[in-house]
């Protein structure tokens, strides 16, 4: 744990900030597929990521879900900042995409640390502007992409905040990170299979087109 805290955060952070993150930190390792969070819960810590990838979705009226970006290794989850700063509950759910490994940094120290460390200061902020550009770019794929244009930036983000060309993910996990049907993503993946973009095996996929 805290040679992968020094890795993917020492650049970051001062060491004395470092040290205390380690004190109160709690470690955490989730399996692929586990929740982490689910709409409704009150956060009483926040996320920093070690290892692997989260998945942060919405969730309409209906119960259908949208993926909104990925959360990776030596990043944080800016919403679960907010909710905590705010006193609010969660407005989102995260999965974790791979298995994950994590420290939870209890709330009570994440506003005393922006006045105490520039460091943490700017790292909330830049998480915060992060978080926005892939929500405005997340927008803009809804708003402005074909479903086959969609389905293969889903599919290089996945491999890209996986650090894998090899997805492991069925066609139906796929239909419900981008709220259509799985008969609309078999055929799409089949087309792209046959333009030389991806590869199909059972429940794989392998990114040619990064």
């Amino acid at each position: 744990m805290t040679e992968a805290l020094q890795l993917h955060y020492g650049y970051l952070f001062e060491p004395e900030l470092l040290e205390e993150i380690r004190t109160v930190g709690s470690y955490k390792k989730v399996s692929q597929g586990q929740t982490l969070m689910e709409i409704g819960d009150n956060i009483k810590s926040m996320p920093l990521l070690l290892s692997g990838a989260i998945k942060v979705l919405r969730e309409d009226g209906d119960g259908n879900e949208l993926l909104l970006y990925f959360v990776e290794k030596g990043d944080t989850c800016a919403m679960t900042f907010s909710c905590c700063m705010g006193n609010k509950t969660s407005g989102i759910r995260a999965v974790a995409e791979t298995d994950t490994e994590l420290l939870m940094i209890p709330v009570g120290y994440l506003e005393t640390w922006m006045g105490k460390y520039k460091s943490w200061q700017r790292f909330i902020l830049d998480s915060y502007n992060a978080r926005m550009m892939k929500l405005m770019e997340t927008i803009d794929t809804l708003a402005f992409l074909r479903m086959d244009e969609r389905l293969l930036k889903h599919l290089q983000d996945k491999a890209k905040v996986t650090h894998d060309d090899v997805l492991y993910a069925t066609h139906q996990e796929i239909a419900y990170d981008l709220h259509t049907s799985r008969v609309v993503v078999s055929r799409l993946l089949k087309k792209m299979e046959n333009d030389g973009k991806i590869e199909l095996y059972r429940n794989q996929i392998k990114v040619l087109d990064l």
